[in-house]
């Protein structure tokens, strides 16, 4: 089997509300101004999909939120999203490999947190036996073509491949095409999951 896994609150903790939180303390601007600015519009996606840089994403967000940040405060904030490691899913994928099924993580990411999560939680390479990453494959979640390449390249059926994520419009996405796709609310998700699959 091939197992696809999420990386934000799959197998990394993440919390926007800290990304603002930095971003409020470097520009004074209230928090509650900055929560109903943020939204994850169309130069989040153009960046997930790796179509603009770093340096224009930051440009854009700031300009829209109006958020007089420089390139390097803006940064910093960025990387706050990421709380901590779900040690209990690095074993489950480290299991997972032990058994023969290929492991892989996909994840609508882009090249900024990149330069920070794999250095901080260097247990996601060793678990994986791939990490496909939508800035580098230049499309996203829950786009069908992201998924159909993963299985392309993976060399699996949509039949033989388990997707985890913890949005729906993403499990939806990949459910349409035919791979059994589990939205993770919690925690107690993926472990729950496991336990069924072996009773």
């Amino acid at each position: 089997m091939l197992y696809i896994f999420d990386l934000g609150n799959v197998i990394v903790d993440i919390d926007f509300n800290r990304v603002l939180g930095a971003w409020s303390d470097y520009s004074r601007v209230p928090l509650a101004t900055l929560k109903q600015s943020f939204n994850m519009g169309e130069p989040f996606r153009q960046h997930e999909r790796g179509e603009i840089s770093d340096q224009d994403f930051a440009k854009a967000l700031c300009e829209e939120m109006d958020l007089p940040l420089s390139y390097e405060q803006f940064s910093t904030g960025w990387q706050a999203v990421f709380v901590s490691l779900r040690k209990e899913v690095i074993t489950l994928m480290q299991q997972l490999r032990e058994q023969g099924h290929r492991v892989v993580v996909l994840s609508n990411t882009n090249s900024l947190h990149t330069t920070y999560w794999p250095e901080q939680y260097p247990e996601i390479l060793t678990a994986a036996d791939h990490i496909y990453l939508s800035q580098e494959m230049g499309m996203r979640k829950p786009e069908a073509r992201i998924y159909q390449q993963v299985l392309a390249l993976e060399g699996y059926s949509a039949a033989d491949a388990v997707f985890f994520d913890d949005n729906a419009d993403n499990i939806e996405g990949a459910n349409q095409l035919g791979i059994t796709s589990i939205l993770v609310t919690g925690k107690q998700t993926l472990p729950d999951y496991f336990a069924k699959q072996l009773c």
